[in-house]
């Protein structure tokens, strides 16, 4: 089976994404307040914005979101989810064609759509959008591979059953990654602990919503659940696993 390009990988995976992707810590809106400066005033674009789970720490905070997304499945969710909001806008742009007007943003935020992106030429989209000085915001929650057992046997089954996972996986991005995006020295990182705990059901819908596993059609699938399960019942405290993450954000001002 041909592997989806990245703007249809998702498309069948909405119902999960929305349900059990993790979302961002609370305290991620004070830090950029206090270091960053961010306030209601300015307008943010969210690009590659998904169901909307990071367009919704800006939209509580108050801000205007103009949230770009390609895939057409998970722009309507988002749409649904913040029907009526006057905030939201809703664009079906791409990180290298955003649609939105010149220097009309203060700051990009973009979650992990970025490992999609074409960074050279998205690059220079970004600064075209952005007002003079804006602010560049890329971060992301990163899956803990090997703190805890379970983790570790987690990771182990999404080597062992993932259809592309060593070929997307984030961790691939390291500081040549961002030095070329924000310049040589031009950015700052910072990280926060985050946990999701589920039960063998959310567990399931978890690694559902991931882009790199079988379809339901595919020979590996079943074994997968199988093995999930299995894993699930080791592991588990009282009827829990916990899925740890670090919040990763990286910001600063394109070169």
């Amino acid at each position: 089976m041909a592997i989806k390009t990245s703007t249809q990988r998702f498309s069948d995976k909405v119902d999960h994404y929305i349900k059990y992707r993790p979302h961002y810590p609370a305290e991620i809106i004070p830090f950029l307040c206090r270091m960053l400066g961010l306030c209601k005033e300015w307008a943010i674009a969210d690009i590659g914005s998904g169901t909307g789970i990071s367009c919704e720490l800006f939209l509580q905070h108050g801000n205007v979101v103009y949230a770009v997304e390609p895939n057409r499945e998970m722009r309507e969710a988002a749409e649904r989810i913040f029907s009526g909001n006057p905030l939201f806008r809703s664009l079906p742009g791409t990180a290298e064609a955003t649609g939105i007007e010149d220097g009309a943003v203060d700051m990009i935020v973009s979650g992990q759509a970025f490992h999609w992106f074409d960074v050279e030429k998205s690059k220079k989209e970004f600064a075209r959008i952005l007002k003079p000085g804006g602010l560049v915001l890329l971060m992301w929650n990163d899956r803990r591979t090997d703190t805890t057992a379970f983790l570790k046997a987690y990771e182990k089954l999404l080597l062992d059953h993932g259809t592309d996972y060593r070929e997307v996986n984030h961790k691939n991005f390291d500081d040549k990654v961002m030095d070329l995006f924000f310049g040589m020295g031009n950015w700052k990182q910072k990280s926060f602990p985050n946990y999701q705990y589920f039960d063998l059901e959310g567990l399931t819908g978890r690694l559902l919503s991931s882009s790199y596993i079988p379809d339901k059609d595919q020979p590996g699938y079943q074994p997968m659940l199988d093995e999930l399960k299995a894993i699930f019942e080791k592991y588990h405290v009282a009827g829990k696993v916990a899925v740890e993450y670090d919040t990763r954000l990286y910001y600063g001002v394109i070169s």
